[in-house]
């Protein structure tokens, strides 16, 4: 996935073939923001333009905007699992809070 980063936002950047354009979408909030330019640079600048209008928009309306992230991730699973992940961050002398943020850096950036 081509992803474009601007103030703490992410968006991902797909080529429309059909409009022979690029075309991009904030990832992380409820809202749908998107943009779009027949060159990278005009989509870079599409970009920053969408964000910042958003956020413009929020401070105008005297709402908070939506955070891509809050840092904060609840996970259910199985007893089993819990337990298998207990003792692999045991093994790896960190805590499950680590060991989980280090799998899930792996996963995200494979």
């Amino acid at each position: 996935m081509n992803t474009m980063h601007h103030r703490g936002y992410v968006a991902r950047v797909d080529f429309d073939e059909r409009d022979g354009i690029l075309v991009g979408r904030l990832l992380g909030v409820n809202a749908i923001i998107s943009f779009h330019s027949e060159t990278v640079a005009g989509l870079r600048r599409e970009f920053e333009v969408a964000v910042d209008d958003y956020l413009d928009d929020c401070a105008q309306r005297g709402i908070a905007p939506e955070k891509p992230a809050s840092g904060k991730l609840m996970l259910r699973v199985a007893p089993e699992v819990h337990a298998a992940v207990s003792i692999a961050a045991q093994a790896a002398g960190k805590s499950i809070n680590q060991w989980a943020a280090d799998a899930l850096i792996k996963a995200a950036q494979a």
